[in-house]
């Protein structure tokens, strides 16, 4: 079982964008922050996220803050 890290969470976060067909500028208006700030945190040019970041990350998504964490594995080959 992989251990869960930063990257994982991010990973999650981009994949629940993704699958429910929405754009990043607009997730990151919806939780408070500028595009730019947002697409920091996600390409990992710094580790930005906080754990303060999760609650309206989640909401934007209109998702519960545990998909985030939780959210299914990739299968192999994805």
């Amino acid at each position: 079982m992989k251990e869960f890290g930063y990257e994982t969470l991010i990973d999650n976060i981009k994949r629940i964008i993704s699958e429910k067909g929405m754009k990043q500028g607009v997730v990151a208006e919806r939780a408070g922050f500028s595009q730019s700030e947002f697409s920091n945190m996600l390409n990992g040019r710094r580790k930005l996220l906080r754990a303060e970041h999760i609650l309206p990350i989640a909401e934007a998504l209109e998702v519960d803050v545990n998909t985030i964490y939780n959210y299914p594995p990739r299968k192999e080959g994805d």
